[in-house]
């Protein structure tokens, strides 16, 4: 399990709005590893994680584009049927409340990724294999 930080960056829904903040990161030699978008109305949301987090608070900092960063959490299970609920039953086990969660996996590959962060809870805990 590796600890890593996600970026949440609100907003203006127009095309084109996700791109910007991938070519900034782009730019930097940041590779996003993760991304979830979403839009509400004229405005949005989007979450993500990548390989350097000290590059990337860099470069959106340059770029004028606000953020918040969050703690989190990457761990790797099998990919294969039932492997994610038996990580998140372990998780939930120990009290932790998710706040967001991104899970991937390549088709084919044996491996897949789940990268999540906890709300603030009374007993931190991480998921152990």
């Amino acid at each position: 399990m590796a600890k890593t930080k996600q970026f949440t960056i609100s907003i203006d829904n127009h095309p084109g709005a996700v791109a910007e903040i991938a070519r900034t990161l782009g730019t930097a030699k940041v590779n996003i590893l993760s991304l979830l978008g979403t839009a509400q109305g004229t405005g949005g949301r989007v979450q993500l994680f990548v390989d350097d987090a000290r590059r990337a608070k860099k470069a959106l900092d340059a770029a004028r584009v606000s953020y918040q960063e969050t703690p989190a959490e990457q761990f790797e299970l099998p990919n294969r049927p039932g492997a994610l609920a038996q990580v998140l039953d372990k998780l939930a086990a120990k009290g932790v409340n998710l706040g967001s969660i991104h899970a991937t996996a390549a088709k084919g590959g044996k491996k897949a990724v789940i990268v999540y962060t906890a709300e603030a809870a009374p007993m931190a805990a991480t998921a152990t294999a």
